[in-house]
């Protein structure tokens, strides 16, 4: 499902028009992503839960030339799964 399938299906759901359902999408992804940004998680009951994690720096090998060489610590997204959709699914 794309961005504008999602926004289709609310409009469709809600009676909504496009361009207000594609506002209220925006928000929800917008607010989501500002509280991500701040370190805190998104839990939404019955779906899940996003979370952001960190990677320490850790040594690894180039595959081409085999050279060992430092990758930096970064963040990536996290996503576990809620009771209820893994139930359903």
């Amino acid at each position: 499902m794309t961005k504008a399938n999602l926004v289709d299906a609310v409009a469709e759901k809600t009676g909504m028009k496009k361009k207000e359902a594609e506002a209220a999408v925006n928000a929800v992804f917008d607010s989501m992503k500002d509280a991500l940004v701040a370190g805190d998680k998104v839990q939404i009951v019955g779906f899940g839960t996003f979370n952001v994690k960190e990677r320490g720096e850790r040594e690894g090998r180039n595959p081409y030339t085999g050279e060992a060489m430092k990758i930096p610590a970064s963040k990536h997204l996290s996503f576990t799964i809620g009771k209820t959709l893994k139930e359903q699914l």
